[in-house]
């Protein structure tokens, strides 16, 4: 009992990146990397505010990890992300050496680790990685579904304005 409640205080630390992410309009993703109990890297996406599509939480909190340590090897490293990761930041995972990922909510249209790819596990590569999905899912998925529905209702508000102009 006592190391879920380890690992839940990781991802609620993600939780709490992706609602910074949240805060300056973008998609509430949050990431954070942890080495001997410390977080050493935090990350949350921010592809809108920099117009860089490799701004995601994923891999802000590796590129953090990677200069607090001093290397490119996170070789003891876990990963806590509020969202299962994307064919990119797999990639980096996996080249990170990064041992373990805990991700909280599925993503059915992008996800390399489960859903649409297996990329963290696959032996054709040098390096697997331990994968434990659904950590705090139900929060995860809920600020996602939230967030989409209010730019959802955003949008529509604005066609209604626009069309009552015209």
């Amino acid at each position: 009992m006592e190391e879920e409640k380890i690992h839940r205080h990781y991802m609620r630390a993600a939780i709490r990146e992706a609602k910074q992410a949240e805060i300056l309009n973008e998609v509430p993703i949050g990431a954070v990397v942890v080495h001997d109990g410390q977080i050493i890297g935090r990350g949350h996406n921010m592809r809108e505010k920099f117009q860089d599509a490799t701004y995601h939480a994923e891999m802000l909190a590796i590129m953090e990890a990677c200069t607090t340590l001093g290397s490119w090897r996170l070789e003891d490293c876990d990963l806590y992300v509020t969202l299962e990761p994307c064919i990119m930041c797999s990639g980096a995972i996996i080249n990170a050496r990064i041992k373990n990922v805990y991700y909280g909510a599925a993503d059915p249209k992008a996800g390399a680790v489960d859903s649409l790819y297996h990329l963290l596990n696959d032996s054709r590569l040098n390096h697997q990685v331990n994968v434990y999905r659904g950590l705090l899912e139900d929060e995860c998925s809920q600020m996602l579904k939230d967030f989409f529905r209010a730019i959802r209702k955003k949008r529509k508000a604005a066609r209604k304005k626009r069309r009552a102009k015209d």
